[in-house]
């Protein structure tokens, strides 16, 4: 089975969008479509012909792209059954659990609701890589628009059960800012400082801090590590629960 290929590139104000290709079939998938140009300017960038859109969300910059871009290449769109009356477009509607193949890989679905109700990221088993649209950023997680902290706790729990070596690319490029939020919680934590130093040369640069991995982020992400013993101190919430914990980083997370 030959290795898929990854294209990321910016795209609107702070989005990533990302090309997978398969070499043996020639399939092409971009995930989500913020734009219509942008994913244009990456494929004649690639020369890889658009087969396929895969959808994590309904939200605006995730589909905006969609109608258009199925005008021009009749590509098949696949998108969460849950929020299938949000999103003008789907040719097939998979939920939680639900596998399909694109090529010869086997792209298992994972719904994670929090950031909306209907939340999906698209997991390349064979290959080991995850798209987690809004749920799971660099050092950060999604608003709750649609969900709450327990419901996004849940959801991040999934995410957490992947191998650490998991692959991880995600809607926008928030780490910076996500970064200075983690200090502010888990202020003592090496492995993070490092990161951070790595990050913030990074963006000086001009360059993407993602993709990330699973592992990464249960080393240095607050919204993964409810548990840890320093960031309880640090909240002063010593015997609350982890759903309790991560709720309550959340919500420092919207005032800050």
């Amino acid at each position: 089975m030959a290795k898929l290929q990854f294209h990321q590139f910016p795209i609107r104000d702070d989005n990533y969008g990302v090309l997978v290709y398969d070499p043996e079939s020639g399939n092409c998938a971009s995930i989500d479509a913020p734009n219509e140009d942008g994913i244009l300017a990456a494929l004649a960038e690639t020369g890889w012909q658009l087969s396929h859109i895969f959808v994590t969300h309904w939200h605006l910059d995730h589909v905006e792209g969609i109608a258009g871009l199925k005008a021009r290449f009749n590509c098949h769109v696949v998108g969460p059954a849950k929020e299938a009356a949000k999103i003008k477009g789907l040719d097939e509607t998979v939920d939680d659990g639900d596998e399909f193949k694109f090529g010869s890989e086997t792209v298992r679905i994972i719904a994670t609701p929090g950031h909306t109700l209907g939340m999906i990221n698209y997991y390349f088993v064979e290959n080991s890589t995850i798209f987690t649209g809004d749920t799971l950023f660099a050092l950060g997680c999604g608003r709750l628009f649609e969900g709450d902290g327990p419901m996004m706790w849940q959801s991040m729990q999934k995410l957490a059960a992947l191998p650490r070596d998991t692959i991880v690319y995600c809607g926008h490029e928030y780490t910076l800012a996500n970064g200075r939020f983690a200090l502010s919680i888990d202020p003592a934590n090496e492995k993070l400082q490092a990161r951070m130093k790595v990050i913030t040369t990074l963006r000086q640069q001009g360059k993407p801090t993602l993709p990330t991995t699973i592992g990464e982020e249960l080393d240095t992400n607050p919204f993964m590590r409810p548990g840890d013993s320093a960031i309880r101190r640090h909240l002063a919430m010593n015997n609350a629960s982890n759903e309790a914990v991560f709720t309550e980083i959340r919500t420092r997370k919207d005032n800050a």
